[in-house]
C-alpha cells in the first residue's frame, strides 16, 4: 500500500535489488530543483554492515544484558533470528531519493524491561543499544539509556522511630546554607539585596575584564542582577548570622567590592559562538561538545552555560528562526505502492537461460527453510551457485538481511553491501573509498589494503569433510586443487549426501 512518511519515521530504503533494505531514520524532506523529493536520514547499520571483531563485542553486550535483565532462554534459531533484529545507531547523515522508499518500520532503545522475543512475534521491528562510529571502526553505549530497573531506585534508609535520636554527623552529610526563621523581615532582605546588586555593578566598573564586555552602566546592572550575585549576599548573610552591618562589610573588604561572575560572563564572544556551532551539529551530547569544539572548558562549566544561554534573546531567536525554517520545510510526503519486478525474481524455472534468474534446475529447495513449493522464487547469492530463496524468504530476507535459519556453508552468503557496492561509499572509511577511487595508482591502493588487512582463519566444513569421501566424482579434489577459483556446485554434493545417506 502507498505510504505517508513524516518526520522521524524509521523507513526501508532500497540501494540494490539483491542485498537487503537499508534502514534508516528521517530526519528532513527537501524538495529538489528539478520537483523531486529527497530525504536527509540517518544511518543504522546491521550486524552484517560491521566487523568480525564488533560483533564480537556486540555479542559480549548481548550476553551481558541478557544476564542483568534476566531474560527467559530462547532457541538457537531464535537467537539466530534476533541478531536480524538489531541495529547500531550512528552519527552520519546522507542524502537519499523518496522514491527508493519501500515501507515503515520501527527502531526502539532497548531498556531493561524488555523482553527480546517479543521483537520476533512483531513484523517491521528493531531494537538498538550501540553507537557505531563508521569512521573510528567503535562501538559505544548510547548516550540516551533508558535507566529502568531495580539497580537504579533510591535506597530509602529506616525512618527513625518516635523519640530516636539521628546519630549521624550531620556536618559531613550536609551543610545549612539558609534559616528561614532567621530574624530578618522580608523587607530587610529585599534591602540588602538590593545593595549586593548596587556593590556588582561598582565591582564591574572597576574591573577592566568587565568594563569591555559591559560597556555600559546597563549592562553591568544586568549581569550584576543574575542569580550569581543573588546567591553570593543570601549566602553572606548566613555566614554572618543575619547581622546586616558585618554582612555589608563582608561585601566591600578592605581590597574593594566583590566581584561574582557566572558562567555567562567567564565565557568569551568566540567561545559563545563555538558553543552554538556544537550544540547545532551534536544537540545536547555535552561530553561530545567539550571534546570536539571545547576542551579547555570542564563538563560542568558547558552544562551551567547551556541553561543560561538558553535564557538569553540569543536562544528565543535562534528557535523562531528554526521554527520559520521548520515551516517553510516538507512535514510529510506521500510514497506511491512500489510495483516494478524485481530482477531477481526467477520467472519460468527450467527455461532457457537468460535474465531473471531463468535456468535453474528443478527440485532444488528454499536455502533458508527448505521448502520445495513456492508461488514465486527469487535468485540468491552468486549466480554460479544457483540459490533460491522462496517468496516469504525473500522478503524476510530483504527486511532482516540474514536467513530464517542459520546456513553452515557460509560462502554462498552475499557479503554486505558496506564491503561490496561502490556506490556505498558513504558507510566507507576514508582509506576503504580511497582504494575504490580510479584516480589512486595501484601502488597506494596496495597500501591500503595491506594497512586493513586483518588475520582469518579457514575452517573446514563438515560438509566439505564428508563430501571429501562421499561424492568424490562430483568433487574431483585433484581438479579442484589444480583449479582453486572455479566454483563447486554445493547443491549438488548436497543432494548427493542426502541421497546416501537416506539411500
Amino acid at each position: 500500500s502507498a505510504l505517508h512518511l513524516f518526520l522521524i519515521d524509521y523507513v526501508y530504503f532500497e540501494n540494490s535489488s539483491s542485498n537487503p533494505y537499508l534502514v534508516r531514520r528521517i530526519e528532513e524532506l527537501n524538495k529538489t530543483a528539478n520537483g523531486n523529493v529527497e530525504a536527509k536520514v540517518v544511518c543504522l547499520f546491521r550486524r552484517r554492515d560491521i566487523s568480525s571483531s564488533l560483533n564480537s563485542l556486540a555479542d559480549s553486550n548481548a550476553r551481558e544484558f541478557e544476564e542483568e535483565s534476566k531474560q527467559p532462554s530462547v532457541s538457537e534459531q531464535q537467537r539466530h533470528q534476533l541478531k536480524h533484529r538489531e541495529l547500531f545507531l550512528s552519527r552520519q547523515f546522507e542524502s537519499l531519493p523518496a522514491t527508493h522508499i519501500r515501507g515503515k518500520c520501527s527502531v526502539t532503545l532497548l531498556n531493561e524491561t524488555d523482553i527480546l522475543s517479543q521483537y520476533l512475534d512483531k513484523e517491521d521491528c528493531f531494537f538498538y543499544s550501540l553507537v557505531f562510529d563508521p569512521v573510528q571502526k567503535t562501538l559505544l553505549a548510547d548516550q540516551g539509556e533508558i535507566r529502568v530497573g531495580c539497580k537504579y531506585q533510591a535506597e530509602i534508609p529506616e525512618r527513625l522511630a518516635e523519640g530516636e535520636s539521628d546519630n549521624r554527623n550531620q556536618q559531613k552529610m550536609e551543610m545549612k546554607v539558609w534559616d528561614p526563621d532567621n530574624p530578618l523581615t522580608d523587607r530587610q532582605i529585599d534591602q540588602f539585596l538590593v545593595v549586593a546588586r548596587a556593590v556588582g555593578t561598582f565591582a564591574r566598573a572597576l574591573d577592566c575584564s568587565s568594563s569591555i564586555r559591559q560597556p555600559s552602566l546597563h549592562m553591568s546592572a544586568a549581569a550584576a542582577s543574575r542569580d550569581i550575585t543573588l546567591f553570593h549576599a543570601m549566602d553572606t548573610l548566613q555566614r554572618n548570622g543575619y547581622d546586616l552591618a558585618k554582612a555589608m562589610s563582608t561585601l566591600v573588604p578592605q581590597g574593594g567590592p566583590v566581584l561574582c561572575r557566572d558562567e555567562m560572563e567567564e565565557w568569551s564572544a568566540s567561545e559563545a559562538m563555538l558553543f552554538e556551532e556544537a550544540l547545532e551539529k551534536y544537540g545536547k551530547d555535552f561530553n561530545d561538545i567539550r571534546q570536539d569544539f571545547l576542551p579547555w572548558k570542564s563538563l560542568a562549566s558547558i552544562v551551567q552555560f547551556y541553561y543560561m544561554w538558553k535564557t538569553t534573546d540569543r536562544y528565543i531567536q535562534q528557535k523562531r528562526l528554526k521554527a520559520a525554517e521548520a515551516d517553510s520545510k516538507l512535514k510529510q510526503v506521500y510514497i506511491p505502492t512500489y510495483t516494478k519486478p524485481n530482477p531477481n525474481q526467477i520467472i519460468s524455472v527450467g527455461s532457457k537461460p537468460g535474465m531473471n534468474g531463468a535456468g535453474f534446475q528443478k527440485g532444488l529447495t528454499c536455502e533458508s527453510c527448505h521448502t520445495t513449493q513456492s508461488a514465486q522464487w527469487y535468485a540468491w547469492g552468486p549466480p554460479n551457485m544457483q540459490c533460491r530463496l522462496c517468496a516469504s524468504c525473500w522478503i524476510y530476507w530483504k527486511k532482516y538481511g540474514g536467513l530464517k535459519t542459520p546456513t553452515q556453508d557460509l560462502t554462498i552468503l552475499p557479503p554486505s553491501p558496506v564491503f561490496q557496492e561502490p556506490h556505498s561509499r558513504g558507510h566507507m572509511s576514508r582509506p576503504e573509498a580511497q582504494s575504490l577511487s580510479p584516480y589512486t595508482t595501484s601502488a597506494n591502493r596496495a597500501k591500503l589494503l595491506a594497512k586493513n588487512r586483518q588475520t582469518f582463519l579457514l575452517q573446514t566444513t563438515k560438509l566439505t569433510r564428508i563430501a571429501r569421501r562421499m561424492c568424490r566424482d562430483i568433487l574431483q579434489p585433484r581438479r579442484a586443487a589444480r583449479r582453486p577459483y572455479a566454483p563447486i556446485n554445493a547443491n549438488a554434493i548436497k543432494a548427493e549426501c542426502m541421497f546416501c545417506v537416506c539411500g
